[in-house]
């Protein structure tokens, strides 16, 4: 009885979270997104919206500014975001605030817990995810750039790519090797992790134009010279790999409920459209092949959910959840996109236009198949680490 009504106070608890969320989002329509889809620029308005609500901070220590909830709470934050009509532009926005700084809450030590989160919490500053590199691509432990320690700082060299929001952001969080890998015992030791200030004096940003989600700028760095204070290293030094490990699976829980989210709006769309739009002298609707779809996808959006709720619950317990996180991923990325490829077909030519916004919900859908990592490397994680087969890369 005491866990019936544990799992019915969480329940209560997060649909809070989504009725608080949802209302906040209702002052950014769908006029306010595709604006923001057409001229680019970041969404700095619902930035501090979201800021002032206090949601930046959803998984900070509470003696921080924080509210000290966990991945369930931060996984109903983002898919509500999403699921609201702002899809991967919104949740974008505030992504990095609830995932990218863990390793800064769970290994940084008091001065700079002190130092660096109360910022991000109050929306006066925002970080990128510095790790990404052009020629690297899935292998971190093959990182290039260098961190050469000289005195009390580091001096860095290298390239970075598809860094999001490092147009707008103030701070960065930086993976960078600071030993050569041929002196290292094991390719993941000797790099290190630092959060540091974005000087764009020694930091060249460049942004991509990309297919989708014009609102949040994704980009290549060139890091000549930046100066790294010793201060702003986290942790010990070559641990940076085993600390960066601390956020993927959380990265990839919130990404697939993201992506359930903007599956959820496309197929909300899809189905009032197909209420109102009269052919033949009857609603599209009352067409099972229209009907058919939209049911299916349904079904598929609220199972890949079931899985992002279970390696949510996981990770808040403390429990290994590496299969599941990566499979909530795999199956909300391809429901999601299922569910706005649905929506652009049954609005037929309609869904070709912008003003129906289906089709930006079809080019956003792509991010979470792709980002962070591929569905195929997930099928091998899967079949490597759960059915035993042999590694095949």
């Amino acid at each position: 009885m005491a866990q019936a009504d544990s799992m019915n106070h969480s329940c209560t608890d997060l649909q809070a979270i989504r009725e608080a969320v949802a209302s906040m989002c209702a002052r950014f329509d769908d006029a306010y997104w595709l604006k923001k889809d057409t001229e680019g620029g970041f969404p700095t308005e619902f930035h501090q919206a979201v800021a002032q609500a206090g949601w930046l901070g959803i998984c900070m220590p509470t003696e921080l500014g924080g509210s000290g909830l966990g991945m369930r709470e931060a996984a109903t934050l983002l898919q509500t975001i999403a699921a609201s009509g702002a899809g991967m532009s919104g949740a974008s926005a505030v992504h990095m605030n609830v995932f990218g700084l863990q390793p800064v809450v769970v290994f940084g030590n008091p001065e700079q817990q002190a130092r660096m989160l109360p910022p991000l919490i109050a929306g006066r500053e925002r970080a990128c995810f510095a790790v990404t590199e052009p020629s690297v691509g899935l292998d971190t432990t093959r990182l290039k750039t260098r961190a050469v320690r000289i005195g009390d700082h580091y001096v860095v060299h290298g390239q970075k790519v598809w860094i999001s929001t490092a147009q707008v952001a103030e701070k960065m969080l930086l993976l960078a090797r600071t030993r050569p890998i041929e002196d290292c015992a094991r390719p993941q030791h000797g790099l290190s992790l630092f959060y540091t200030t974005l000087d764009r004096s020694r930091v060249q940003v460049r942004e991509i134009h990309k297919m989708g989600r014009a609102a949040v700028d994704s980009n290549e760095l060139f890091i000549d010279g930046l100066q790294i204070p010793v201060a702003d290293r986290i942790g010990d030094e070559g641990r940076g790999f085993e600390y960066i490990l601390h956020g993927m699976n959380p990265e990839r829980i919130l990404i697939a409920a993201e992506a359930v989210g903007l599956g959820r709006v496309a197929l909300r769309k899809a189905v009032q459209y197909a209420k109102e739009r009269v052919v033949f002298d009857r609603p599209i609707g009352m067409n099972q092949a229209i009907q058919h779809p939209l049911a299916e996808r349904w079904m598929q959006l609220e199972a890949a959910d079931l899985m992002v709720q279970r390696a949510a619950e996981l990770y808040d317990t403390g429990q290994e959840c590496g299969a599941e996180a990566n499979s909530a991923k795999f199956l909300a990325g391809e429901a999601g996109y299922q569910a706005c490829l649905t929506a652009v077909m049954t609005h037929g030519g309609f869904g070709y236009a912008r003003e129906y916004h289906v089709e930006r919900y079809l080019r956003e859908s792509l991010i979470p198949r792709i980002a962070p990592i591929s569905p195929q490397m997930i099928q091998c994680f899967i079949a490597e680490k759960v059915l035993g087969l042999p590694k095949s890369y």
